[in-house]
């Protein structure tokens, strides 16, 4: 049963489309407000539901990262028929499916939003295969919030499925694997007050892409945490995206 507030979204308007990828344990919900000011600058707009997401925690770890990635092409073949250009945007692990789909999907651009490069490796990680069989679940830390009451219309497990984790790991070297291969206009942004993925990972991220120095611009901000489209900047990654689509388009 699809939790209140764990919608997928698609707003119609021009022939330029934005395909909207939310986060790990997290839901549409998340990408929502971006979504509705993107719609408001007349783009055409999805947000998809990733598979797992949205419902009861024990779907998470049910699932693998192919269907994270199959969610994100049935996004793609729905919004393709109704634009002649797609810009695919993602939040955390949704930054590391936009990336590694523009390795290989016809998009005009993509955009990074507080991405992962990889899960630092430690003996737990090591040990997670065997750890997940009796712990399912696991804590998670600290909330980063910078904007207390963002909190109450977020959506998101309270928990880590540790089977998903894995997975997770495994998108992470595909999307590694890819990022020499994306060569289409980037825009990277991410928190310095990011907890849950340091800002060193949009540094290496950088480094790896095969997007040219002069299509890609990096955006450091000061007073948000994780969820970079919900919490105090908010308004500027929004225009900075709005920005970064109109200067793909006019090159």
């Amino acid at each position: 049963m699809l939790a209140k507030n764990a919608e997928p979204f698609y707003f119609p308007g021009n022939s330029i489309g934005c395909l909207l990828i939310h986060g790990f344990t997290g839901a549409p919900t998340e990408m929502r407000p971006l979504g509705e000011y993107l719609s408001s600058q007349g783009y055409t707009v999805m947000g998809p539901r990733l598979a797992g997401h949205g419902t009861r925690i024990e779907d998470m770890n049910r699932m693998t990262w192919k269907d994270w990635s199959n969610s994100v092409l049935d996004g793609w073949h729905l919004l393709q028929p109704h634009t002649d250009k797609i810009f695919i945007i993602g939040l955390s692990m949704g930054g590391a499916l936009a990336l590694y789909h523009a390795s290989f999907l016809p998009a005009d651009g993509v955009v990074s939003l507080s991405t992962p490069y990889q899960i630092e490796p430690s003996l737990r990680l090591t040990l997670l295969p065997l750890l997940s069989r009796f712990m399912p679940y696991a804590n998670k830390g600290k909330s980063d919030w910078q904007d207390q009451t963002a909190v109450e219309a977020h959506f998101s497990y309270d928990q880590y499925p540790t089977r998903a984790i894995l997975q997770l790991n495994r998108l992470l070297a595909a999307m590694r694997n890819s990022l020499q291969n994306v060569t289409i206009p980037a825009l990277l942004i991410h928190a310095l007050k990011d907890r849950g993925v340091i800002p060193e990972n949009m540094d290496r991220i950088n480094r790896s892409l095969g997007t040219s120095e002069k299509d890609k611009k990096i955006i450091w901000l000061k007073n948000s945490g994780h969820v970079v489209t919900r919490d105090m900047d908010k308004d500027l990654v929004f225009i900075s995206i709005h920005e970064f689509i109109q200067h793909v388009l006019r090159s």
